[in-house]
């Protein structure tokens, strides 16, 4: 069955096309909305077309990592609801929400979007800890580009609660905001034959030979980069591959506020 529908859509490829009217480059319609619960610190809604996707912001007090004592913590977990898909069911994380979670989890810790030292309060003892929860409200391709949207403007809504030696009131948020350096992007590049592409809908990702994911800084820094599918990429492929993230990262980048 997934031959014939790769044959479709390549088909529809040699016209410069896909088979919903997209160009190969083009994103479905990207939709960006903050504070969409109360009962996180931040929060945001991220659509690319049907797919949409939650992230919420959770701070706490904790004790800092041995390796790192003057450094606040960063810890992102996906739930891939079942609600959301028919391909997911409910139990321990599987293998796509694991991948979710370290991608988002790679785009913010190696772009250092957060400057984890202005989340120290006492150097070996308490700094902030940064729990970022993404969740799934529909699937329908690309979550990791629509979680790594979502984590962000989760991170660019988030206050800290009010503290005095400890957590006063998790109901009354303060002013301040987390020190953000920088705000990272994550692009996914598919490839199905010779034929490069983004934003897959759920059918294309069911065929797609190989992908790259490339976090990007604003001012177009690579950061990281997650390679994906059975097959192989040759070196030139990925130039291409990068060229396209940067171009549509940049695109992306207009969503978020400043």
């Amino acid at each position: 069955m997934n031959e014939f529908l790769k044959l479709h859509i390549v088909k529809w490829f040699e016209k410069g096309k896909r088979y919903d009217g997209r160009s190969l480059d083009e994103f479905r319609p990207v939709v960006v909305e903050y504070g969409v619960t109360k009962n996180a610190e931040g929060s945001a809604r991220v659509k690319i077309g049907d797919t949409e996707v939650i992230a919420g912001v959770k701070l706490s007090v904790e004790k800092p990592y041995p390796d790192t004592p003057k450094d606040g913590n960063l810890m992102v977990g996906a739930e891939l609801l079942p609600l959301s898909s028919p391909d997911y069911e409910a139990g321990p994380p599987n293998e796509e929400s694991i991948e979710v979670a370290r991608v988002v989890d790679r785009g913010l810790r190696e772009s250092k979007a957060i400057d984890t030292k202005k989340l120290c309060l006492i150097e070996g003892e308490k700094v902030w800890m940064i729990a970022i929860d993404i969740c799934t409200i529909n699937s329908d391709g690309n979550l990791l580009d629509a979680a790594a949207l979502a984590a962000v403007a989760a991170v660019q809504d988030a206050r800290f609660p009010e503290y005095d030696g400890k957590v006063v009131n998790y109901k009354k948020l303060t002013d301040k905001k987390l020190p953000i350096a920088r705000l990272p992007l994550s692009i996914t590049v598919m490839k199905i034959g010779d034929y490069l592409f983004v934003d897959p809908s759920i059918e294309e990702e069911k065929v797609v030979d190989s992908r790259l994911t490339v976090a990007l800084a604003q001012d177009g820094k690579i950061c990281a980069m997650q390679k994906g599918g059975d097959a192989p990429v040759a070196i030139d492929d990925i130039g291409r591959m990068i060229e396209l993230a940067t171009v549509k990262a940049a695109e992306l980048m207009a969503r978020l506020k400043r």
